[in-house]
């Protein structure tokens, strides 16, 4: 059943939350997407077949979530999830990140450290507003950006893609990988190498750049941005069930 939370900022988030043991397991999804899509759903079964406590939810903009997606930035995505799990989650939780998932789930790593108990990446998409956006405009789209607020690009998943000027400089001062980041926790960092969205190249940035006492990278040959085959399915669930041990 979907549920209502009213944050402080005004927002109406709209979540799905499964009672059980901890440490639960958040699902934090990806640009554009939802709560309903294959991994939240594969996961809230996996976690009701396991009696763990699970949450997912829509980002503002997204989904069931008030506001319109256009409006919305990286910083406005991240309070929701921080608002999610300190209002909706009791105790440290394994965050599961997908692609801007996953850059969301470092910043709460990093700024609610002492509610993280592990953290899951898939095709983690860490500043990728920055390196992927920004860093791929030619002159004349940096310059519409600027001059018109925003700018429209093709997109293989439906509607044009409207990127404003405002997602770019928020997400500016949101980077994580501009500054040491250490995760004293289990993660589980899982890419595929057929990912035409977040190049392997990312995965690896990421795997060097933070440091704590338990990472480790699985790159999955031929798996493609969704990694949402069965067998990709599996290894997200197996990924959550090492860190699990690895805290229990």
């Amino acid at each position: 059943m979907v549920e209502y939370l009213e944050t402080e900022a005004g927002r109406r988030i709209a979540y799905q939350r499964q009672e059980g043991r901890g440490p639960g397991v958040v699902f934090l999804g990806g640009f554009r997407s939802d709560m309903t899509g294959t991994k939240a759903q594969f996961l809230e079964d996996w976690a009701r077949a396991e009696g763990r406590a699970f949450l997912r939810f829509d980002y503002s903009g997204h989904g069931q979530s008030s506001g319109a997606f256009e409006e919305g930035a990286i910083g406005d995505w991240a309070a929701d999830a921080m608002a999610a799990v300190a209002r909706l989650t009791a105790g440290p939780q394994i965050l599961v990140g997908s692609s801007m998932g996953g850059w969301i789930s470092l910043l709460l790593a990093r700024d609610m450290a002492q509610r993280v108990a592990g953290l899951v990446t898939i095709a983690a998409a860490p500043d990728f507003t920055e390196d992927s956006m920004w860093a791929g405009f030619d002159t004349d789209q940096r310059a519409v950006l600027e001059e018109v607020g925003r700018i429209a690009l093709p997109s293989e998943y439906g509607e044009p893609l409207v990127i404003t000027k405002r997602l770019i400089a928020d997400g500016r001062n949101h980077l994580v990988l501009r500054a040491p980041l250490d995760l004293p926790f289990p993660v589980r960092m899982l890419q595929g190498t057929a990912d035409a969205d977040v190049d392997m190249s990312v995965a690896l940035r990421l795997l060097d750049h933070v440091t704590g006492p338990d990472i480790r990278l699985t790159l999955v040959k031929g798996a493609d941005h969704r990694f949402s085959e069965p067998a990709c399915l599996d290894l997200i669930a197996a990924a959550i069930a090492d860190v699990t041990a690895a805290v229990a």
